[in-house]
């Protein structure tokens, strides 16, 4: 399954980094590509994700998720 999630803040590689590795280490997580210049997060799982999960990924990566 692949969810897209839309993240601001982000501003370089080591941004696009960050969120990738906090996101990638929720359970289920296969695979998280990251669009720095649109700020689309792109996820592939095993299952749906929960949104809370997602959003504190992204919280502690330092970044916001929108909506």
């Amino acid at each position: 399954m692949e969810t897209t999630y839309q993240v601001t803040g982000m501003t370089c590689g080591h941004c696009v980094a960050s969120v990738q590795n906090e996101v990638g280490a929720l359970p289920g997580v296969q695979e998280v590509r990251v669009d720095l210049a649109t700020g689309a997060v792109t996820v592939s799982s095993e299952q749906p994700l929960d949104e809370t999960a997602v959003r504190a990924a992204v919280d502690e990566a330092g970044y916001n998720l929108v909506g």
